[in-house]
């Protein structure tokens, strides 16, 4: 009893120990940024809505980022017929379970699930979309720094390359993709800011609609002050 007392004890120290070594770098943020979130959109499309669903994200959310009824149409609806429906794909998770070895998740709100102490969850997803590398002890010959033992392929790895994992722990471009590092970090930059924006689309509304209901609370306050004061001036 007094060793699982001590254990139950110590567990929350040792657990925030084993995970303190991760390391997330800092996504840019651009959240504010059409055209970013736009390229985003058009990356999302066209390598993750293959496997991953966002089916609780609709098409005419779109209009939000800039777009209009027939860009979307034209450009970014594969899956659907009309701009209305969610960005479901037609795989069934059970074949993919059989052929991933789990079935991929639904990405609309992974940039919030992945939130954690060591930093948000667009962090998480930029350092882990950057730190894929060759292992062939794997199935699908990929491995990858923040999710060791991923079963998901590195699904960009014609844009970024191949990268190794050398003696020192530190990861080495091998083989250059079709872009340059920094061209591939300024793009996975945009991508997960259209996979933050999907997790709260009106996030950057509610940010300014707060800044507004404090200045109006400061606001009222002061009267509200000045009103107590005037009520209270002959009672002592």
């Amino acid at each position: 009893m007094k060793k699982f007392l001590t254990a139950i004890l110590f567990a929350p120290i040792l657990a925030f120990a084993a995970g303190a070594t991760l390391h997330l770098d800092s996504a840019p943020d651009k959240s504010n940024d059409m055209a970013a979130l736009q390229n985003g959109a058009k990356i999302f499309v066209n390598y993750c809505l293959n496997c991953h669903s966002a089916s609780y994200m609709r098409y005419n959310r779109l209009q939000d980022i800039g777009l209009t009824d027939a860009q979307i149409k034209d450009n970014l609806m594969f899956t659907a017929e009309k701009v209305g429906e969610p960005m479901k794909i037609a795989m069934q998770r059970a074949e993919a379970k059989a052929w991933f070895g789990a079935g991929p998740p639904d990405l609309t709100i992974i940039a919030r699930a992945r939130a954690s102490e060591h930093g948000s969850g667009a962090d998480w997803l930029y350092t882990y979309l950057r730190t894929f590398y060759r292992d062939e002890s794997r199935p699908t010959g990929w491995n990858n720094v923040v999710f060791e033992n991923v079963g998901m392929p590195h699904a960009l790895w014609e844009l970024q390359g191949e990268q190794v994992m050398g003696s020192d722990r530190k990861l080495a471009l091998v083989k250059p993709g079709r872009m340059k590092p920094q061209e591939y970090d300024a793009m996975v930059g945009d991508l997960v800011a259209y996979l933050k924006y999907m997790g709260e689309p009106v996030g950057e509304f509610r940010k300014k609609l707060g800044v507004i209901v404090l200045i109006f609370l400061s606001v009222i306050f002061v009267f509200a002050y000045a009103l107590k004061r005037e009520y209270w001036k002959d009672i002592h």
